[in-house]
């Protein structure tokens, strides 16, 4: 799912630095501009960002956390070596994740938010532009999380989803009709209430975009040497 662009003016605390910095490194390693088992070069990257080295270092020790670049003593930071494996398992946590606030969304969301749920599915099929369609995307998901209304569980979404692929919409042609398919089920299951039909439709769901993941990562060179 896809980071919706923010509004007003961009902030540059560090905290700031820092998310900046691990998204860049996260967007070179999955398109492959970073290869498994290079090492990251903290100082070219600071100059190349145009900021210190302090949240470079940070952006690595979050990164090191996702398991996205590991730390060897003595020589730095390297791009971990993940297989086809660890990103489907990521998704398939992904998707229990969502699935668990999807089952509490079931009870909890108003016949108001089922309404805006299914204008959204609406605005979703219509649309042409892709980038456009991903976007309707991560708000259809959001709206589902927020609905939970569990801050644990909106906790560990944050962090599973920044690192999934994105582009789907973009990079795969069949998934716009898939995913409209798999949200009308979904929006199906909201509305009738059934909280275990929800949960089960969001996790395959989630596991069939990590599919798709791989093969996207199979095409962009992921794991070619």
């Amino acid at each position: 799912m896809p980071e919706t662009a923010s509004a007003g003016p961009r902030r540059t605390g560090p905290a700031n630095l820092k998310a900046m910095a691990a998204q860049e490194i996260r967007r070179r390693v999955f398109s492959g501009q970073l290869r498994a088992g290079a090492k990251i070069d903290q100082e070219a990257l600071a100059d190349e960002l145009g900021i210190s080295k302090l949240p470079i270092r940070e952006a690595l020790i979050t990164l090191d956390h996702e398991g996205v670049v590991e730390h060897i003593a003595r020589r730095g930071a390297f791009v971990a070596r993940m297989t086809r494996d660890d990103i489907r398992d990521h998704y398939r946590v992904f998707g229990v994740v969502s699935g668990l606030a999807a089952e509490r969304a079931a009870k909890n969301l108003s016949p108001e938010s089922l309404q805006a749920l299914h204008d959204l599915a609406d605005r979703m099929e219509s649309a042409a532009d892709r980038a456009e369609q991903e976007r309707l995307n991560f708000e259809f998901h959001r709206r589902i999380n927020y609905a939970a209304d569990s801050r644990r569980l909106l906790s560990l979404l944050g962090m599973l989803s920044k690192t999934v692929s994105h582009g789907f919409y973009e990079a795969h042609e069949d998934w716009p009709d898939k995913a409209r398919d798999d949200h009308r089920l979904i929006l199906d299951a909201l509305s009738a209430r059934s909280a275990a039909r929800a949960r089960t439709l969001v996790e395959k769901h989630l596991a069939d975009a990590g599919e798709r993941a791989v093969a996207l990562l199979e095409k962009q060179g992921f794991w070619n040497r």
